[in-house]
């Protein structure tokens, strides 16, 4: 039986044809908006203020599991935004940590905010494949 890996899948539209660096920014971006997503401002329990510069993150099981771990990320491509919409929706329904990144145009869709690409993850494998496991492999 395989493993059930942790991992992280990278869903990126391949009819925007972006450059391959925008298509590395895009996808880190979504990377790390996952966590970003789960960021608080650290609140001090005694004086009830912010800390500046410190935050709390409160991570999944599959979370800690993957950042201790390799890391693995699997990039996939979908066709067009309505795609793209359609399996951040079923990830969304699925209750997995997800992130969607929309460009804001100033680089390469001409002052047009685009829908780039989504992460889905750290989460078991077994629980993406269903919403990402059929999608080709960037």
């Amino acid at each position: 039986m395989m493993e059930d890996k942790i991992q992280q899948v990278i869903v990126v539209r391949a009819d925007l044809k972006m450059r391959k660096g925008k298509i590395a920014a895009q996808s880190s971006h979504s990377s790390m908006a996952i966590f970003f997503k789960l960021m608080e401002r650290y609140v001090d329990p005694v004086t009830h203020k912010t800390a500046p510069n410190t935050f709390c993150l409160t991570m999944t099981d599959d979370m800690v599991a993957w950042k201790e771990g390799s890391f693995t990320k699997i990039c996939v491509y979908v066709n067009s935004e309505d795609e793209l919409m359609d399996v951040y929706g079923q990830a969304e329904a699925a209750n997995l940590p997800c992130a969607l990144i929309t460009d804001n145009g100033l680089t390469e869709f001409h002052g047009v905010k685009t829908r780039t690409c989504i992460a889905i993850g750290p989460a078991r494998k077994s629980d993406l494949d269903p919403i990402t496991g059929h999608l080709p492999l960037y």
